[in-house]
């Protein structure tokens, strides 16, 4: 014969199970989230910069567009953020040869619950600088829909 518990002893082990697999999983499930938010955050960076050159080489040197439209497509840069530089340096348009557009001091915010336990630099993450550079193009803006 065969002894069975009997009904009420069993009673929550579900629940019990369900709790234990939800912490893990839950985590599990943020950290993905999380990683997919970092990667599009860095893929908008690389991006801005892309932007930056192509604008700097068609454009004026120094033009105020340039970081604008950087900042409009990436709302998280600030203008202090973004560096522009035309190489070599002190060159103007007649005789410059590249552009370099860099980002620096950019991070990435996570939504990763602000506990004691998650250390601050998990909840703030500092990204590499990053750089786009481009041989010059036109370098003038007179006349050139692409710098309005």
């Amino acid at each position: 014969m065969s002894r069975r518990a009997a009904p009420g002893r069993q009673a929550g082990v579900a629940a019990v199970e369900f709790a234990l697999v939800s912490v893990l999983f839950f985590t599990v499930m943020i950290g993905v989230v999380e990683m997919g938010r970092l990667l599009w955050v860095w893929n908008a960076a690389v991006e801005g910069t892309r932007l930056g050159a192509r604008l700097a080489v068609v454009c004026d040197i120094g033009d105020a567009s340039i970081k604008t439209r950087m900042t409009e497509r990436v709302p998280q840069l600030t203008t202090a953020q973004i560096i522009v530089s035309y190489l070599p340096a002190g060159c103007d348009s007649g005789n410059c040869k590249e552009v370099r557009v860099e980002l620096v001091d950019y991070t990435h915010a996570t939504f990763l619950p602000h506990f004691d336990i998650v250390p601050a630099s998990i909840r703030s993450m500092s990204l590499p600088k990053f750089s786009t550079t481009l041989r010059k193009e036109f370098m003038q803006s007179t006349g050139n829909p692409v710098c309005d």
